[in-house]
């Protein structure tokens, strides 16, 4: 959650504590589907952690988990 320390720490919002839990469904050797949980500590108003959960979902890992994903192999 580098991208959302940075931006708190940018804005000076007084972000204490960011944590994240990460449950994964895999069925068939595969995972279905992902539940993301953001925990943020510190006095921030509810704009302030609703804005920092919009930051969450634009950081490179995320989006690369939620678009289209194309892997090609190379031997």
């Amino acid at each position: 959650m580098l991208t959302v320390r940075l931006y708190a720490e940018r804005k000076g919002w007084p972000v204490d504590r960011i944590e994240t839990r990460v449950t994964r469904d895999a069925g068939e050797g595969k995972v279905s589907s992902i539940d993301l949980e953001l925990l943020l500590g510190g006095d921030l108003s509810n704009e302030q952690r609703q804005r920092l959960a919009e930051i969450a979902s634009r950081c490179p890992i995320h989006r690369t988990l939620t678009g289209v994903v194309t892997i090609t192999h190379h031997s």
